[in-house]
């Protein structure tokens, strides 16, 4: 039976070979696709249809509101995750890194050494990225 720190490996990887590269696409292939991936893996229910789909930023954002949010912060708290500092988190947790537009941070998943997975607006697709600023992280 592997460990928990092998289970979360396994998975961060495996949400490395389903994102890396794949162009931001709303409701596809975002960030908070990309985390309810890795939320799902570790047994949890991101809740995710209670906003309904959505195809654009601005659709992202009523859905959000719909699910009753004011932003992605609250959705995680929501779930009950533990926040803890950027700087302790392990592969699979969830890390908030600033963003434009308008939410309040987008979200990357931790890969280990310091990087995470996520998108970035001056990257094409998904990659794996080094933050070097954080709005929050949580637990997962």
């Amino acid at each position: 039976m592997p460990t928990d720190l092998e289970q979360r490996q396994a998975i961060a990887q495996a949400a490395v070979k389903t994102f890396l590269a794949q162009p931001f696409q709303p409701g596809k292939y975002d960030c908070v696709r990309l985390a309810a991936f890795v939320l799902r893996q570790r047994g949890k229910r991101p809740g995710l249809a209670r906003g309904g789909s959505y195809k654009s930023m601005a659709g992202a954002y009523r859905a959000l509101r719909r699910a009753g949010f004011e932003t992605l912060a609250d959705a995680l708290d929501a779930m009950g995750l533990q926040r803890i500092p950027p700087a302790a988190a392990l592969p699979c947790d969830i890390i908030m890194v600033p963003a434009e537009g308008p939410f309040d941070g987008a979200l990357h998943v931790a890969v280990g050494n310091g990087r995470t997975i996520g998108y970035h607006e001056d990257v094409d697709g998904a990659d794996v990225l080094q933050p070097i600023e954080f709005v929050a992280a949580w637990r997962v």
